[in-house]
């Protein structure tokens, strides 16, 4: 962690981090239009006396804390955000938000920005995938999407400081103080505390760990082994050198960049894959929604309880289902469109849609597949099973197609020229001087 910040990342790996990045950024952007963002630069707003960090997609200027948490508020507004399937987490809304609050006030360059980013992303990831991703979940009803965060926040903010190895130890050990959060998230109908557990306040623990540390605030070297470690108390019946081995299992070696899913729809991942499916079979077959009897979606059984006939538009999959029959896409202003759900044309086709919770998809996760059958007025039934959802690492989506999703985002936000700018900027980071530059482009006047 300590010496990330010099080492330079592979060709794929560098990639990767510019287009999560970019993709953070879209989300933050296209973030501001809701109502967790809209609250987000409120709460910047009446805590901006200090004007060290930007956030984005407004005038405002604050503190690099309530920037970090503004930022990732804005990130995980609603479902456009990366996420990486093994760790169960969304590092993108919280860790880039945390290294460039920091970055900000250290004024780094992008390359370090950039390595920052990337160091974030395998060590938070590594911290879920280590205590056991779903199992751990179900056993102690706290949140993977919490800790990542937490973890791959403060290591982002740390590299972004500057911190020495003894320091980095100290960030672990307060990062460890601060880890919390519990799956209520799931019944949050509003998204605000969906948007302040995966990303506000991983955000904020991460980059506070970094800012103590370097401000002169010492602590426990070895918060990871010995007595009433972090480890020991988040999974006590796990074999402890298993456990740390876990952590640093490849690290420098397989970036967890390379591994995270960028959204090709801006909806909740459980409904990614049955959108494909359906995107596939319309191109293979076209038909009207008249023609359609009935639709059947097979899903993981865990994943179609978080997106059965929910009350929010981008992760109900009855309705983004339906949405997608009238207009052969999901885009992001439909997936948003809470109004539409009440809408009689929509309401019409959403009645044809039967969501099958799949046990044996279920015993596939953390792979999100789906089956889906569309079977018409006239008899003919059109199946598709997405094993690969697109924009995963199995199945990943091109730099031109994760450009065309930012430009589509952050365009009716900040307008095309300064999205063409910041996309331009985004994609050549190691080339800033100084992550200050993103300023102008990211804010909304």
């Amino acid at each position: 962690m300590s010496e990330a910040g010099n080492q330079p990342l592979p060709e794929e790996a560098l990639e990767k981090t510019k287009q999560h990045i970019l993709d953070t950024f879209a989300a933050m952007v296209s973030g501001s239009e809701l109502a967790p963002g809209r609250f987000a630069i409120d709460f910047a707003r009446a805590h901006s006396s200090e004007k060290t960090a930007t956030v984005a997609a407004s005038d405002v200027l604050c503190g690099a804390i309530e920037a970090a948490f503004s930022n990732a508020m804005l990130a995980h507004s609603d479902e456009t955000d990366d996420s990486h399937a093994p760790s169960e987490s969304h590092p993108g809304a919280s860790v880039v938000p945390a290294a460039l609050a920091a970055g900000e006030q250290f004024n780094i360059g992008g390359a370090r920005f950039l390595r920052a980013v990337a160091l974030g992303y395998d060590v938070g990831t590594r911290v879920t995938m280590t205590l056991g991703v779903g199992g751990f979940q179900t056993a102690t009803h706290l949140s993977t999407h919490a800790l990542a965060g937490t973890f791959g926040s403060a290591a982002s903010a740390g590299c972004a400081a500057g911190l020495n190895e003894r320091q980095m130890r100290w960030l672990l050990d307060y990062a460890s103080q601060q880890a919390s959060g519990i799956k209520t998230w799931q019944r949050d109908t509003d998204h605000i505390e969906k948007a302040f557990l995966f990303a506000g306040m991983p955000a904020r623990n991460g980059i506070t760990a970094a800012l103590l540390v370097e401000a002169g605030a010492t602590g426990v070297d070895d918060v990871l082994s010995g007595q009433d470690n972090f480890l020991a108390d988040y999974a006590p019946q796990a074999d402890a050198a298993k456990l740390a081995a876990g952590l640093i299992d490849k690290l420098g070696e397989r970036y967890e960049i390379t591994r995270t899913n960028i959204k090709k729809w801006t909806v909740g991942s459980p409904i990614q894959a049955p959108l494909d499916a359906l995107e596939i079979i319309l191109k293979r077959r076209p038909f009207e929604p008249d023609q359609v009897r009935t639709v059947t979606v097979r899903a993981a059984t865990s994943e179609a309880a978080i997106v059965s006939n929910r009350e929010i538009p981008d992760i109900c999959m009855q309705h983004m289902i339906a949405v997608m029959l009238i207009d052969k896409t999901a885009s992001f202003k439909a997936a948003h469109d809470k109004a539409r759900m009440q809408d009689p044309s929509v309401l019409k086709q959403r009645a044809k849609v039967q969501l099958i919770p799949d046990g044996e998809l279920e015993r596939h996760l953390p792979a999100r597949e789906a089956t889906v059958e569309v079977t018409l007025v006239d008899g003919s039934r059109l199946t598709e099973t997405v094993k690969a959802v697109r924009g995963t690492a199995e199945n990943p989506m091109t730099r031109e197609e994760v450009i065309a999703k930012a430009r589509d985002l952050m365009t009716p936000v900040l307008g095309p020229e300064r999205c063409g700018q910041l996309i331009q900027a985004a994609m050549h980071l190691e080339a800033l001087k100084s992550v200050r530059e993103l300023r102008p482009l990211l804010q909304r006047t």
